[in-house]
């Protein structure tokens, strides 16, 4: 099977940046507060892929973190492929150990800069932060995170809380259309407004949403050092006593 993640070189050349500058970012915080960001695919069209183990997400072309799934993610491409069809994906992308504190109650919010950052990459229509769209159909006594002494009890904020990190995983989740460059014939209009058809030729791309896992990953790492940087401008890294408040294991699940 030819690598799923071929072609899309423009789009490319405008991430690679983005993502070679991220890899610094990932690797600052790392070594400054122990901070772990990492993405995987959640879903593939109607596909839906479990989190069961990270370490499996280098190992595959689909970023998934469970590689069981693999072939049934193959299948599912190389019958797109030869309808000329497209799907889309569905991202996930975690930040474990994350300083609290990290943020501002209103104009410079920690979530609004991550969605602001994550909008900002190609083909995403979707971003949630914790439970996202689910908080719809809690009930404020389920979405709470409840405080114990042993620290959270959940994490449906997901690690963000009035605009500032609560040192909690930030779960960030981005819904990826489909692509729009397909061999389908589609309706259109020509220049002078009369109707037409598009049909895109030559190398096709199923699912953009495949690649987006280390972009988000660059997204994030981006937003978190530049939240990091201010912060220690303002505060000049004056300590507190406050001990950190636990949350539930970071396995970057809701």
């Amino acid at each position: 099977m030819r690598d799923p993640r071929g072609g899309g070189r423009s789009s490319a050349r405008l991430t690679a940046p983005a993502v070679a500058a991220g890899a610094i970012a990932k690797k600052w915080l790392r070594e400054r507060f122990g901070t772990q960001i990492r993405g995987c695919m959640t879903q593939l069209g109607e596909v839906v892929i479990p989190v069961t183990d990270w370490s499996q997400v280098p190992n595959n072309p689909f970023f998934a973190a469970d590689a069981s799934v693999v072939p049934k993610l193959e299948e599912y491409m190389d019958a797109l492929r030869r309808a000329g069809d497209s799907c889309g994906a569905r991202v996930r992308v975690v930040a474990d150990n994350v300083p609290v504190g990290l943020g501002e109650p209103l104009y410079d919010k920690l979530d609004a800069d991550i969605a602001y950052a994550m909008m900002g990459v190609n083909a995403v229509k979707g971003v949630e932060i914790g439970s996202g769209f689910a908080c719809v159909t809690q009930k404020g006594s389920e979405h709470g995170d409840e405080l114990t002494p042993e620290g959270f009890a959940t994490n449906h904020a997901g690690g963000v809380l009035g605009g500032i990190s609560t040192g909690q995983p930030i779960v960030v989740e981005l819904a990826i259309k489909p692509t729009s460059s397909i061999r389908v014939p589609r309706r259109s209009i020509d220049l002078d407004g009369a109707p037409t058809t598009v049909e895109t030729l030559g190398r096709h791309d199923p699912c953009v949403g495949i690649r987006a896992a280390p972009i988000a990953e660059a997204m994030l790492a981006l937003v978190l050092i530049d939240h990091a940087l201010r912060d220690r401008g303002q505060n000049a890294e004056v300590a507190v006593a406050t001990p950190r408040i636990a949350g539930p294991a970071p396995h970057g699940t809701r």
